[in-house]
């Protein structure tokens, strides 16, 4: 039932920015590493760039598994599941870089994302996907359900902090600057930003 596509455009593009919820999934390069997979929301936290390339912006929380898998090795695979409507499931596989605060790209990215105020959530990179291999699937065990409203917990946690509180929250967490694996994670301290 699976289709392999060339590119993000069309009804697949269409159907991924609808999607109020993807999933990420990395993995380091150690055969008893820890594979992380995160659900990623935030309306607005999600960009195409072009037709093979897709942006997410990373926010602060208590880990950066995926930042320091990336960092090792750059594999993400990025997945959207239909809850609501005919059935799919689209997985984007391909090579993932977390580019940071203080990088020169940094500004230029964040104008994909107008209608989220990275302020409000502890921003800490945009993470940047090239897609190597894109698929969709049936989805016809995926429940259905609906969709109600963001949660506004996580801008009402972090609207209050500023780059020095947020770096104190960062270096106090376990898994922030190292991952579970003992990766490099979220470099420490929190870079200025270039905007």
């Amino acid at each position: 039932m699976g289709k392999t596509y060339a590119r993000i455009d069309g009804r697949l593009r269409t159907f991924i920015e609808e999607q109020p919820v993807f999933f990420t999934a990395t993995a380091p390069l150690s055969a008893d590493g820890t594979v992380n997979l995160s659900p990623k929301g935030l309306k607005g936290s999600f960009a195409v760039l072009d037709e093979l390339t897709v942006a997410y912006l990373d926010f602060a929380g208590s880990n950066a598994e995926t930042i320091a898998h990336l960092r090792e090795n750059g594999r993400i695979t990025l997945m959207w599941c239909a809850f609501q409507g005919p059935p799919n499931i689209v997985r984007v596989h391909g090579r993932g870089e977390p580019v940071f605060r203080d990088d020169p790209r940094f500004g230029e990215l964040l104008t994909h994302f107008p209608d989220i105020d990275t302020s409000a959530h502890g921003l800490r990179a945009v993470v940047v996907v090239t897609a190597e291999l894109v698929r969709d699937t049936c989805g016809y065990a995926v429940p259905f359900m609906a969709y109600e409203s963001e949660r506004d917990l996580h801008a009402r946690r972090f609207a209050r902090e500023d780059d020095a509180s947020l770096d104190a929250y960062f270096t106090k967490k376990e898994y922030i600057a190292t991952s579970m694996d003992g990766l490099p994670g979220l470099p420490l301290p929190l870079p200025p930003s270039t905007v």
